[in-house]
């Protein structure tokens, strides 16, 4: 069984943290965070091994999964590098680094995966983007995505393509967030509480993408609920006369040029 090692016990590490332990054995995982105490009240939830450095979580560990902060990077690898063992892959989740690059920083040939994951990991619905190479070995690879396979969907993505794909998985849970407050807000307005208005808007979205990963395109999903003359085809013109389409195009465009420095 793969032992596992994660360097950072944020929102997204954390959340790999739960995906992993639906799979595998709680005492294969190994947590450190440069906050100790968050790193302890996680491995008591999860049942997880705590280490106080970083060199010690990784020196016995097959793949070490990087959730620290872009700026963190090159210091962390460096001061892992000497103690990762000769095998082990290096899961890097941070934008603007690619495999080369991470490679690079811990000093050698070491297999690397890239991977982009989104924060509905959290309840295993997450969306994660994917890219490794030749250094990392086909086997090693499937273990790794079987044992996440418990924090949602993975997607192998071309790197060149994960900028643009992350503007999309990655960015879109708060543009999908504004949309859903939106409605809900719209639901109040109209008299509804609250609540209702929040938990009618979120099952929506989320009974609607599920139709949509079954294979039925977006476009039919909107013929099917627009009646002629009736009320969803008014509020689909609302909809095109304030922009939506093109609003939610640029927003992904521009977090798109962001991501890679424009």
């Amino acid at each position: 069984m793969a032992v596992y090692a994660i360097i950072g016990t944020g929102n997204m590490g954390g959340a790999l943290a739960r995906g992993l332990c639906k799979k595998v054995d709680p005492r294969q995982v190994i947590l450190f965070n440069r906050t100790p105490e968050k790193a302890r009240r996680l491995a008591e939830q999860l049942g997880c091994r705590v280490e106080e450095s970083a060199q010690e979580a990784v020196c016995g560990a097959d793949y070490v999964l990087l959730g620290v902060k872009p700026y963190l990077m090159q210091g962390v690898i460096a001061g892992i590098a000497e103690a990762l063992p000769a095998a082990a892959v290096l899961v890097s989740m941070a934008p603007g680094f690619t495999m080369e690059q991470v490679r690079a920083m811990a000093g050698g040939d070491r297999p690397v995966i890239r991977i982009m994951p989104n924060t509905p990991v959290a309840v295993g619905a997450g969306m994660t983007l994917y890219a490794s190479d030749g250094q990392v070995p086909a086997a090693a690879l499937d273990t790794f995505l079987s044992d996440l396979s418990a924090s949602g969907r993975f997607l192998p993505m071309e790197e060149r393509l994960f900028e643009a794909g992350s503007a999309v998985s990655g960015c879109g849970p708060a543009f999908a967030a504004l949309f859903m407050e939106a409605l809900a807000d719209g639901g109040v307005a109209c008299g509804l509480p609250r609540a209702q208005a929040l938990e009618l808007a979120a099952q929506m979205m989320a009974g609607t993408a599920q139709l949509a990963l079954s294979g039925v395109h977006p476009g039919i999903l909107k013929d099917q609920v627009c009646s002629p003359g009736g009320t969803t085809i008014q509020g689909v013109r609302a909809l095109e006369d304030g922009g939506l389409r093109g609003t939610v195009m640029e927003a992904v465009i521009a977090a798109w040029e962001k991501s890679i420095g424009k």
